[in-house]
């Protein structure tokens, strides 16, 4: 008789258990905030504390008050129990227990989603952290609401481990809302190696303009000026329609503000500031012109513009040529040409010097490249043109952004060149030495690459020039 009571006991329980566990979804509504149904020895089916804490998560059970979260249809009512609420929370302990503690049975939290308030205390009742991408930061704005640093810490780990270029803005604007330094740092970090996909994200014209100046104003950015200056006035039009203004160029003056004066004009080229801010109408006459000048003639006009290299583009523009004579005639038919190369310094290339034709003036299609040699892997590329005046000069090729170069790393320059017969370099040096003001000594070591390169080697052939910062 005892072994079939201890057996009908036992039923008992689990049925009690499964008719407690309707709390917080669509079960009917109980009579009163704390009825709950009949339990037998629940606590039994339950080995350890934590095993009975999470059983009494957003469960009738016990408890003694009621939180109704959210706003119109999408509020919950959700069951808990003050003791565990204060016992996670210093905010919960003065909401129960502190000089203005509330009495009520029923505390509405309109401001609080529901999804983010059950993750909160589902950690409080069991340490187990449940977030995803849709509520990650609404359980972080929760928890930081009822001073749970340890599910926040949670929160931002997932965010980070979830960095990416594409959502580095969106989560750096979030990180400077909820006041979280080591994610913003990260976020900025993010965008700094890998500028221009961060910037070409949707998430870059959603940002304010604080955060817009708090990127500006950083000399790490991995980028030319004259991208992000593009970039600048696509968040202004973006601005502009956030503030219901018409696209104007006075409306994006007024929206960039201080902003403008962050972008550094000076480390454009000519040609860059002449193609892009000079017809923007961002910038006065006067500014355009006083520009001009600071670009063509010596002593340079004083400029309201920071002239301060980002990034490791820092220091002066140098080059280095690897031939000492220049002859003609190299012929094109869709074959890359190819020279390897190392370098004794970290250094950054922003493009290449390439020859043009030997036919008068001419306009080239042209795909460079900087390639990782022992792994393979593109590090930089451009699909671009440029166009030659006929002589035995070089014409510059730049890439979209710089590219970082190793010491003693091995790396292969790579132009694919579609156009006329042009000219093309001999008595090419093995050993090429740039030396600056400064004494210190960049060395290019050049190898001919392996395979079919169009005839260039180290000796002969096309890509003469490296243009670069160190």
């Amino acid at each position: 008789m005892a072994s079939a009571g201890g057996a009908d006991a036992a039923s008992n329980a689990a049925s009690d258990e499964e008719a407690a566990k309707g709390g917080g979804g669509g079960a009917a509504e109980p009579p009163g905030p704390y009825h709950r149904q009949p339990m037998y020895n629940w606590q039994a089916t339950k080995s350890s504390l934590q095993e009975r804490f999470t059983f009494l998560f957003n469960n009738e059970l016990l408890s003694d008050v009621r939180f109704v979260v959210g706003k119109d249809r999408t509020a919950q009512r959700i069951p808990a129990h003050r003791f565990v609420l204060a016992a996670g929370s210093a905010v919960f302990d003065a909401m129960f227990n502190g000089g203005m503690a509330t009495t009520s049975a029923e505390i509405e939290l309109p401001d609080v989603e529901p999804a983010a308030f059950l993750a909160l205390l589902r950690f409080l009742y069991s340490d187990e952290v449940q977030i995803g991408p849709e509520t990650v930061m609404t359980t972080l704005y929760t928890a930081k609401k009822y001073a749970v640093p340890a599910l926040e810490a949670h929160c931002v780990e997932f965010l980070t481990k979830h960095l990416r270029a594409d959502n580095a803005f969106m989560l750096l604007t979030q990180a400077r809302l909820f006041d979280e330094p080591q994610l913003a740092t990260l976020c900025l970090e993010t965008i700094d190696k890998s500028t221009l996909d961060a910037i070409s994200a949707e998430g870059f014209t959603d940002i304010d303009i604080d955060t817009l100046c708090a990127v500006l104003e950083r000399d790490t950015l991995s980028i030319r000026e004259s991208r992000l200056f593009g970039a600048v006035v696509r968040w202004a039009e973006a601005e502009c329609q956030r503030q219901q203004l018409v696209v104007t160029v006075d409306n994006k003056q007024k929206v960039l503000g201080k902003a403008v004066s962050l972008i550094r004009f000076p480390l454009m080229t000519i040609e860059e500031f002449a193609a892009g801010p000079a017809q923007s109408g961002i910038l006065s006459d006067r500014e355009v012109v006083n520009l001009f000048l600071h670009f063509t003639v010596n002593p340079k006009p004083r400029v309201e513009y920071i002239d301060r290299p980002r990034c490791c583009l820092r220091g002066k523009e140098c080059s280095i040529n690897r031939f000492q004579q220049v002859e003609s005639r190299w012929g094109y038919s869709g074959t890359s040409d190819r020279i390897r190369f190392t370098v004794n310094r970290r250094i950054s290339i922003v493009g290449f010097g390439l020859y043009g034709s030997i036919h008068g003036p001419t306009d080239y299609q042209v795909n460079i490249q900087i390639i990782e040699y022992e792994k393979n892997q593109t590090l930089g590329q451009n699909d671009t043109g440029f166009s030659c005046d006929g002589t035995a000069n070089t014409f510059r090729v730049m890439f979209k952004e710089a590219i970082e170069i190793l010491p003693n790393i091995c790396y292969t320059a790579c132009a694919t060149l579609k156009g006329p017969d042009s000219h093309y370099g001999t008595k090419g040096l093995k050993k090429v030495q740039h030396e600056t003001p400064t004494a210190c000594k960049t060395c290019f070591f050049f190898f001919s690459s392996p395979g079919n390169n169009n005839g260039t080697s180290v000796e002969d052939g096309q890509i003469p020039e490296i243009i670069f910062y160190s």
